[in-house]
């Protein structure tokens, strides 16, 4: 009987004890486990902070005054100021740890940093040299960004990113582009046949409709045709005045051109087609027979009503009726026709 007590008490001592030596074990490690948790959430805080801190017309104003900077409006320098449209580019972008993104001209660096956050490798192409350290300084603590100064339009894009960081795999293009340049700079990107990815840039409203119109749609014309041959293009959010300083004048949006693996059509000669697609937009009130009459003089008019019944197009239509696969069947006919491959 009292063997059997004797036991029953040492179970009882085995049970607090083990009760307290868990309680022990829980405080030695909870409690540091939780400042990690809380120093980690500091600092997302604090990178958050940072940079919604440069997308903010308080802090871009006080830049101003401070380094005694002059915006330029030839260069179409609007400084982002909206933290949510921020979050759409970078989210748009989806940039991937390691992954070499070109930023075009980043201005005060507020999308370089979002970029930068996202643990991608930034190239920062600024053509403006008195804003580059002003950039520099606010961009020092970030040892993934890499800045230069240089004009995008005249610089070998794939072996600028091959010399900074080696051209292993297609890089992506993140800009908010200056509005009077914003074409040229896109069709020489995509014209170059550079290694490119993606391009997430923010150009102005109406140049975003015309890169993402369907055939039949009043904003449809050669940019559409010549931005859909080269990408997959698409609207990712429309941007109000008000998320500038300055405000610009004109409303922008956000882009997304996904570069495709090979064109959408199959075509005999790239140049053809975009002489194709120049006539039948140069006069957009000529039916297209009289549109490519105007431009392809070499031709007769009724040879050209020739070429379009072949691929069964009403000489009646206009230009901006016309799908990327009427335009390659005619411009393959035209240039069987001048080598002589047609009958």
């Amino acid at each position: 009987m009292g063997s059997k007590n004797s036991k029953g008490l040492c179970f009882g001592v085995r049970q607090k004890c083990l009760f307290f030596l868990l309680i022990f074990i829980y405080n030695l490690y909870s409690k540091p486990l939780a400042g990690i948790i809380t120093c980690k959430r500091k600092k997302l805080k604090r990178e958050v902070k940072q940079v919604k801190k440069i997308a903010d017309v308080s802090f871009v104003k006080g830049v101003i005054r401070k380094y005694n900077f002059s915006v330029k409006k030839r260069l179409g320098q609007n400084f982002l100021i909206n933290p949510k449209i921020l979050d759409k580019i970078t989210d748009a972008a989806e940039v991937q740890p390691d992954e070499v993104v070109v930023e075009i001209g980043p201005g005060l660096g507020a999308l370089t940093q979002s970029l930068a956050n996202k643990k991608g490798i930034v190239l920062a192409v600024e053509i403006d040299q008195g804003v580059i350290p002003i950039l520099t300084h606010f961009m020092q603590d970030y040892p993934n960004v890499k800045i230069v100064n240089a004009d995008i339009l005249k610089v070998n894009l794939d072996q600028l990113v091959d010399e900074h960081f080696g051209l292993t795999k297609p890089y992506k293009v993140v800009a908010n582009l200056p509005y009077y340049i914003t074409t040229p700079i896109v069709m020489y990107l995509l014209e170059s046949k550079f290694k490119l990815d993606s391009l997430v840039i923010m150009v102005q409203k109406e140049v975003a409709e015309r890169m993402t119109a369907p055939p039949g749609k009043k904003d449809y014309g050669a940019l559409s045709v010549a931005v859909q041959y080269y990408t997959e293009a698409s609207l990712v959010t429309r941007v109000p005045s008000s998320s500038f300083y300055p405000a610009p004048e004109v409303e922008s949006a956000v882009v997304k051109l996904k570069l495709r693996n090979k064109p959408p059509v199959s075509l005999y000669e790239e140049r053809c087609f975009f002489q194709v697609v120049k006539a039948a937009f140069a006069m957009r009130r000529k039916t297209l027979l009289n549109a490519l009459n105007s431009f392809f003089a070499d031709h007769s008019k009724e040879e050209l009503q020739h070429f379009l019944e072949r691929c069964s197009i009403d000489p009646m239509r206009r230009g901006e009726t016309l799908t990327l696969d009427e335009f390659a069947c005619l411009s393959n006919v035209l240039w069987q026709a001048k080598h002589k491959d047609i009958p």
